[in-house]
C-alpha cells in the first residue's frame, strides 16, 4: 500500500510564508483527487486543498487566494506553497488522497505561526 510522508512545516511568524511537501512511496498517478488535510488541537481534521488528476483545484474558504497546491504525478509528490500565514493555521498538515478510502495516514508535518 502507497505511504505518504510529509515534511516542510515549521515556525513562521505572521505573514510569512512555507512550502510543505508529500512524497508517496507510489504512484498517484491513477488517485483522482490529492488533498492536504490539516487538525488544529482539539480541533477535527479539515480538507484544506485538493487537486485533481488533471489540475484542478478547489480550496477551503479560509485558505483561498493564500495557499496553493500542486502534484507532480511523475515524482509522486503534492505540494502545498502557504503564503500570508494567520496564527490560525497552526496545525499538523497531512497528505492523503479523498476518494477510494484513505491511505495509511502519514505522521504529518507541523505547522505553527506566531502572530
Amino acid at each position: 500500500q502507497v505511504q505518504l510522508v510529509e515534511s516542510g512545516g515549521g515556525l513562521v511568524q505572521a505573514g510569512g510564508s512555507l512550502r510543505l511537501s508529500c512524497a508517496a512511496s507510489g504512484s498517484i498517478r491513477g488517485f483522482l483527487v490529492m488533498a492536504w488535510y490539516r487538525q488544529a488541537p482539539g480541533k477535527e481534521r479539515e480538507l484544506v486543498a485538493g487537486i485533481s488528476s488533471i489540475g484542478t483545484t478547489n480550496y477551503a474558504d479560509s485558505v483561498k487566494g493564500r495557499f496553493t497546491i500542486s502534484r507532480d504525478n511523475n515524482k509522486n509528490t503534492v505540494a502545498l506553497q502557504m503564503n500570508s500565514l494567520k496564527p490560525e493555521d497552526t496545525a499538523v498538515y497531512y497528505c492523503n488522497r479523498v476518494s477510494g478510502g484513505y491511505l495509511p495516514w502519514g505522521q504529518g508535518t507541523q505547522v505553527t505561526v506566531s502572530s
